[in-house]
């Protein structure tokens, strides 16, 4: 038993660490030590909340859910500390959902749902990556659009 909830939390450490190296290449304050450490905590919860008390699955007022509802809400608090507001702008919103984001993988590689994790893990990282450069186009786009509206505006 011991073994696997080493091979669960190291796992999701690896998953959570790719996620948070988007973040580190954005420059983004939560980086790989950050995404790693919030799903290797994940899972560990998790794998111990099921792993640890098999003996109690059926029982009365054994429920392992409690713990993953609490990991959802508890990571809230990490994510808020990550949003910052800047005048009228906010920032961190991105990096507050990805360690929302590890830590679901966290608890899914804590339930034992490896590959899941890693198809999660490809997901997030994708939509980080090629959503930025979608919407980094798109800026680039509008802001020419915008420009020449302008432009005809003042003419």
């Amino acid at each position: 038993m011991e073994l696997i909830i080493i091979i669960k939390v190291a796992v999701a450490a690896g998953l959570g660490a790719i996620v948070g190296f988007e973040r580190e290449l954005a420059r983004k304050v939560a980086g790989i030590r950050t995404h790693a450490l919030v799903s290797l905590a994940s899972a560990l919860f998790t794998a111990i909340s099921i792993d640890a008390f098999r003996g109690y699955i059926g029982t009365m007022g054994y429920d392992p859910s409690r713990i993953i509802s609490n990991i959802v809400v508890g990571i809230g608090f990490i994510g808020a500390g990550a949003i910052l507001r800047h005048g009228s702008r906010v920032e961190g919103t991105t990096t507050a959902a990805s360690l929302w984001a590890v830590a679901a993988i966290g608890v899914t590689v804590g339930v034992g749902l490896f590959k899941e994790a890693a198809v999660i893990t490809a997901l997030i990282y994708s939509i980080l990556q090629i959503v930025w450069f979608i919407e980094k186009k798109m800026r680039i786009k509008w802001g020419k659009i915008y420009k020449s509206e302008e432009e005809e505006f003042r003419n």
